[in-house]
C-alpha cells in the first residue's frame, strides 16, 4: 500500500531554474516553425499561382504594416505595354529568358567585385525580386539570400517565364503603396499600362530600383540618363524576350 501511495502522490513545485529553460524552448520551437512555414508555404503556394493571382505580398502586408496603402489593380501580360515589358527586362535582367531562376555569371561577378573590396551586389533575377516581393523581407540578408535562391529555382520550374514576369509586373513596387504596372501608369501618366509609351515605359523602368526616391513623371538627370539608356535597349530586345512569345 505504501508503494502505491508513492506512486500516485502529487509532484512537488517546479524547481525555478527549470522555468527560463522551458521557456527558451517553447520559444526555440516557435522560431523553427515559423522558419519552416517560411519555407514551406511557398512550395505550396507557387504553384497555385500558376493560375490563380496572388491576393497580396509580404511586402505589401509588410509597408501597410507601417501604415503604407495598398493601390493595385491586376492586368495580363497582354494588357501591359511592350514599351514597359521590354524596357523592365533590358534593365531588370536582360539574360532572364536564358537563365533558370539564378544568373551565376552575374554573382561570380558580384562576389568578384566583393572580393576586391567592393560593395556585394545582389545579382537579382527577375525570378529573385518576384519570390523576394512575395514570400520574404526587404532587408539584405545573407539568410534572406539562402532562401531566396531555392525559391527563385522552384519558381522557374513551376512557372512559365511569362507567368513570373506577369506576377512580378503586378506585384513589384513603383511608389509607396504603388503596385504593379496599372497602378503606376495611372499615377504617374493617368493612362493605363496598355499605353505606355516608349519614354514612359523607360521612365518606370529606371524608376524600380528606387522607386521611393526616383518619379518617372518628374524625372531628376539620373533618372533621364538610365531611361534614354533602357529604350536603346528596349528597341533591341527582341533575341532577349524570346520565351515571352506564346
Amino acid at each position: 500500500m505504501a508503494e502505491e501511495s508513492n506512486a500516485t502522490a502529487p509532484r512537488g513545485p517546479e524547481p525555478e531554474e527549470e522555468r527560463p529553460r522551458k521557456r527558451r524552448r517553447s520559444w526555440f520551437r516557435r522560431l523553427v516553425l515559423a522558419f519552416l512555414l517560411v519555407l514551406i508555404l511557398p512550395l505550396l503556394l507557387i504553384p497555385i499561382y500558376s493560375i490563380v493571382n496572388p491576393p497580396v505580398t509580404t511586402l505589401m502586408l509588410i509597408k501597410r504594416l507601417g501604415g503604407a496603402p495598398i493601390e493595385r489593380s491586376w492586368v495580363a501580360l497582354d494588357d501591359i505595354s511592350p514599351n514597359l515589358v521590354n524596357a523592365v527586362v533590358m534593365a531588370e535582367d536582360a539574360k532572364f529568358c536564358r537563365h533558370h531562376g539564378i544568373d551565376l555569371g552575374e554573382l561570380r561577378a558580384a562576389w568578384r567585385e566583393a572580393q576586391k573590396g567592393g560593395e556585394m551586389r545582389g545579382a537579382s533575377t527577375i525570378t529573385m525580386q518576384t519570390v523576394k516581393n512575395l514570400f520574404l523581407w526587404p532587408s539584405r540578408s545573407y539568410v534572406r539570400k539562402a532562401v531566396e535562391f531555392p525559391l527563385a529555382l522552384y519558381a522557374d520550374l513551376v512557372l512559365s517565364k511569362r507567368r513570373i514576369l506577369e506576377i512580378y509586373l503586378n506585384v513589384v513596387e513603383w511608389d509607396r503603396g504603388i503596385y504593379g504596372a496599372e497602378a503606376a501608369a495611372q499615377h504617374y501618366f493617368n493612362r493605363p499600362a496598355a499605353n505606355l509609351t516608349r519614354a514612359e515605359g523607360a521612365r518606370l523602368a529606371a524608376t524600380l530600383p528606387a522607386p521611393d526616391v526616383r518619379n518617372p513623371a518628374n524625372p531628376g538627370p539620373v533618372t533621364r540618363d538610365l531611361a534614354r539608356l533602357f529604350a536603346r535597349r528596349a528597341a533591341a530586345a527582341g533575341p532577349h524576350i524570346d520565351c515571352l512569345t506564346k
